[in-house]
């Protein structure tokens, strides 16, 4: 197997940025941001929107974790499609949301420019690509195709734009408003905009988080607020959560450059989800492609805190890669992270204690939801704000 090299990271922009220097003293802040993904650059971004100064920590680079490897996607919505959170949540919750994401999508673009968000649309399909393998694919085909018919149904009825998709992938729906990224350079991007005005530091692991102290081998940080926005492993910092979320592991593969269709078009238009978005696939502009998914062929596996990639999970992604292509892929990196999910695909978004709250759980939909939730999470922290109920508290 591949040795688990990351393959967003072999963008020339990602492997040649400066590394951020590791704490090596004892700092204090008016907040301390644990966690420099997206969801806690946005925590950083919101402080010093406030006017507070801000000490960031990340255990190791700037997007090491579920922030610099997942897919890429900037999908409007929570986890679950807004008519499945409308009748859990609620319209008016679900909604509220979701509309939220889509002004994130909107903030993204105009902060980091086209080089970094690709306003692409999306396409969720009933099922992957190609030849259906037996009769049950067929028939969880059926019921995907039903349930696109209703999202499609939801979504034109509170003025959200939506088209039926039929072509060469299969079927299903566009959704015009999504957008697509390397979620590396996305973080980097937001750690260079947002470092010269806070201290954010690289390789600094939290020993432990306390009222007012984050404790580091190097030194701790006293601050009135502490967020820690760590999404995987996120019950292992801060053990009050466990049985709120539960830490999973996601698996990644990237792809040589796939063949351009006869006029030189992509195979893969824009980001590409099927099976109830348990694959998922895009194309960068060098035409290579970049695939998750297969978690749900051995979910009990996949419930773990190890982040090293799998022969079996690999090997679905490598399927699911070759149907998505339409030939056989080769492949040139394979790659995992861990991500928390809830029970219900809420988000958490909470005080764990006085002066400690924390924001996670995105059930694999962090890029757009985790912004939300952290600064969710300073309006908890700072003015005792409870956050939308979309959130778990």
């Amino acid at each position: 197997m591949t040795p688990p090299d990351v393959g967003w990271d072999a963008d020339p922009v990602v492997a040649g940025r400066s590394a951020l220097a590791p704490l090596a003293a004892s700092v204090t802040g008016d907040v301390c941001v644990i966690g420099l993904g997206g969801s806690g650059l946005a925590a950083v971004g919101e402080a010093l929107r406030r006017g507070l100064s801000v000490v960031g920590l990340d255990a190791g680079r700037v997007a090491a974790g579920a922030a610099g490897r997942n897919g890429g996607f900037l999908i409007a919505g929570p986890a679950i499609a807004l008519h499945q959170a409308a009748a859990g949540w609620g319209a008016e919750a679900a909604l509220a949301l979701y509309r939220q994401t889509m002004d994130e999508i909107g903030a993204l673009a105009d902060l980091l420019g086209p080089e970094v968000i690709r306003r692409e649309g999306s396409l969720r399909l009933a099922g992957l690509p190609g030849e259906l393998a037996d009769a049950a694919a067929a028939a969880d085909r059926e019921l995907e195709l039903a349930d696109c018919l209703d999202q499609q149904r939801t979504l034109q009825e509170h003025g959200i734009a939506v088209e039926s998709y039929a072509g060469p992938l299969g079927q299903g729906l566009f959704l015009p408003d999504d957008a697509a990224m390397n979620p590396a350079r996305r973080a980097l991007g937001l750690a260079a905009i947002y470092g010269p005005r806070a201290r954010l530091f690289e390789n600094s692991p939290v020993r432990s988080v306390e009222t007012g102290r984050v404790v580091t081998d190097a030194g701790d940080v006293s601050a009135g607020l502490v967020v820690v926005a760590v999404d995987g492993k996120l019950e292992v910092l801060l053990p009050e959560l466990t049985g709120r979320i539960r830490t999973t592991r996601l698996q990644m593969l990237s792809t040589e450059p796939l063949a351009p269709g006869p006029s030189g078009e992509p195979r893969l238009p824009c980001p590409v989800y099927s099976r109830w978005g348990y694959d998922y696939a895009q194309q960068d502009r060098a035409g290579r492609m970049f695939i998750g998914g297969g978690r749900d062929h051995f979910a009990d596996e996949e419930w773990t805190l190890d982040t090293t990639p799998t022969a079996g999970v690999q090997g679905w992604i490598e399927h699911a890669a070759a149907r998505f292509a339409g030939a056989p892929v080769r492949v040139t990196h394979r790659w995992a992270a861990s991500a928390g999910y809830t029970p219900d695909a809420r988000p958490l978004v909470t005080e764990v204690r006085p002066g400690v709250v924390a924001c996670g759980g995105y059930n694999g939909t962090g890029n757009l939801v985790g912004p939300i939730a952290a600064r969710a999470a300073l309006a908890l922290g700072l003015d005792g704000q409870r956050p939308g109920n979309y959130f778990g508290c």
